[in-house]
């Protein structure tokens, strides 16, 4: 699972009169989605991407060529003059151009520490370039913008530097070791990822105590190394957390969050839910404040949020009980819980720095390697996470009706949404055709065994909830129908409708067998389960169960040569 990571771009030569609704038309027009709010200033805006790829995308398709109001725009990374150091960033590279004819090119204007090919969609390459000093960097910069090379011209920018990354680590890593062993935790600093972005996550595997003292001492060093390079006055904390733990952390009408300013004398603020997408369900809290307020503030967010993780484990485990089979500590139906950022000041001063959830040591449940922590209630599952118990599971197909007005975020922008929902899955979902002009719900059909069906289902249910097509206030509640052989519909029933009652009480989901219907093609009838998602999964998992056991005990009587047992109803 990836977290997001801004890359902040600049925009220039703008007319006085364009308006931050005007750069938001003309990026949409040109299919370039903004990530968040557009930072307008007299001439110059700034805006974030929320990858590199995107942010290659923007600056090849406006810089120099598109027109706002009789102005030519200019777009590049945000790199202020006291930032730019030793990373630069060349595009426009001839995709057959030999590494070698590079390396030698790069090579005359310094000592190249690192060259990292940028993977993009372009047909033409990218490569981020760090040199050994600022001022190689500074000459390279200077030699090869518009260097031409056959029929192309290379473009090129500085890309923000690890600057707070490398006072964390220290020399020789000497800041980082003192750091672990003072507050017993295990730090990790994800410095490959996302080549070029301005944060980078920092992961604190440690107590609940151990991640605060550690976070503090980060926050003092970056805070120290703004103040030296004077890059930026106050250092912010970010937190990344689910979305489905931060309405719990705000409290009723924010009620604690308000609490948690008060007591700590901090700003707190949280990015938008319009952020948030199938594959990024993370919120970014944001804190101001001195580096001691922040961390009385880290303090209690992260009581909260752990708080409320600890009851959404207490909830799965018991669903777990119900759900025979299923192994939910690996299906990692939404995204990782809680994690924090540092990154480079930009122009808003942005911090880093990360306390790790330290329920995910201690709660007790299934761990294959580090990365399990990733892969609990919040994560994507590593490889090795499923069991193998059934090298072939068997192939489930559920039908869930979703209201109509939803089909447009479920399917996303040429179809990207649901093709990434199916690949996650390990499903295949299709939308079925309205059955009127005027139908009010569309059925999503989904075929996989019953791990891609949870996974499926949960992220249908969990994207329904953020793109607000229910109430705050109010559970997600579909209805789903599964097929169960005829000869086993009784036994759902059972005598006197029995066992439906006892699955409703059992599951609080609502068990509907219509009776009088006709077998289709298959000899297979129709069950209704309508409720909320973990009430839906065990109701589904449980007439699987029942029919399972029908089969097997038709299986043995033919196997005897006895007749096949009757339906009992």
């Amino acid at each position: 699972m990836k977290r997001r990571r801004m890359n902040k771009l600049y925009i220039g030569n703008l007319s006085p009169a364009a308006t931050a609704d005007d750069l938001k038309q003309l990026f949409g027009e040109r299919k370039l989605p903004l990530a968040g709010q557009v930072l307008i200033k007299s001439g110059y805006a700034f805006v974030d991407y929320p990858d590199q790829n995107w942010a290659i995308r923007a600056i090849e398709t406006l810089s120099g060529k598109v027109e706002l109001h009789g102005k030519v725009m200019e777009v590049d990374y945000s790199v202020p003059k006291k930032l730019r150091s030793r990373k630069i960033q060349i595009r426009n590279i001839p995709p057959h151009l030999q590494w070698e004819v590079l390396d030698g090119l790069l090579a005359q204007y310094g000592t190249v520490e690192n060259v990292e090919q940028v993977n993009t969609d372009t047909e033409t390459a990218v490569v981020n370039i760090t040199y050994a000093s600022k001022e190689e960097a500074k000459v390279a910069i200077e030699k090869l913008s518009d260097h031409q090379f056959e029929n192309y011209s290379f473009k090129i920018s500085y890309i923000p530097d690890e600057e707070f990354v490398g006072a964390i680590i220290g020399k020789e890593g000497l800041t980082i070791k003192n750091l672990t062993k003072q507050t017993q935790s295990k730090v990790d600093i994800h410095r490959k990822e996302n080549a070029g972005a301005a944060e980078k996550p920092i992961t604190i595997h440690a107590t609940p105590e151990g991640c605060s003292e550690a976070c503090r001492m980060i926050l003092d060093i970056m805070q120290k190394e703004a103040d030296d390079t004077k890059s930026a006055e106050e250092i912010p904390l970010k937190i990344l957390a689910h979305n489905s733990l931060v309405g719990r952390l705000i409290g009723k009408e924010g009620r604690n969050l308000k609490k948690i300013e008060q007591d700590t004398g901090t700003k707190i603020t949280i990015s938008p839910l319009q952020d948030l997408t199938i594959y990024n369900p993370e919120r970014t809290i944001t804190v101001k404040g001195s580096t001691e307020a922040c961390s009385k503030a880290e303090v209690e967010i992260m009581k909260k949020l752990r708080e409320a993780y600890e009851n959404d484990v207490v909830a799965v485990n018991q669903q777990a009980n119900l759900i025979p089979g299923l192994n939910l500590n690996a299906l990692g139906i939404f995204s990782t819980g809680l994690s924090m950022l540092p990154s480079n000041p930009g122009a808003r001063g942005a911090a880093a720095a990360a306390p790790y959830p330290p329920f995910a040591q201690q709660s007790g449940r299934r761990r294959t390697s580090s990365s399990a922590y990733l892969s609990g209630l919040y994560g994507t599952p590593p490889a090795s996470a499923f069991p193998h118990q059934h090298p072939l599971p068997e192939q489930e197909v559920v039908n869930l009706f979703i209201p109509t007005q939803a089909v447009g975020a479920i399917i996303g922008k040429k179809g990207q949404h649901i093709k990434q929902l199916a690949r996650f899955a390990g499903a295949s979902i299709k939308i079925a055709p309205a059955e009127g002009p005027d139908a009010s719900e569309r059925m999503v059909i989904i075929t996989g065994p019953p791990e891609a069906q949870f996974k499926a289902q949960g992220r249908i249910f969990g994207k329904l909830k953020e793109e607000n097509f229910f109430n705050p206030k109010e559970e997600v509640k579909l209805e789903a129908h599964i097929k169960v052989p005829s000869f086993a519909a009784g036994r759902v029933i059972g005598k006197g409708g029995k066992t439906v009652n006892e699955l409703q009480n059992l599951t609080s989901a609502e068990v509907i067998v219509p009776r009088d219907q006709t077998p289709d093609e298959n000899e297979e009838v129709i069950v209704k389960i309508i409720g909320h998602f973990f009430a839906s999964q065990t109701a589904q998992r449980k007439i699987r169960e029942i029919v399972q056991q029908v089969k097997q005990q038709e299986h043995k009587h033919v196997a005897q040569g006895a007749p096949a047992s009757q339906q009992s109803k």
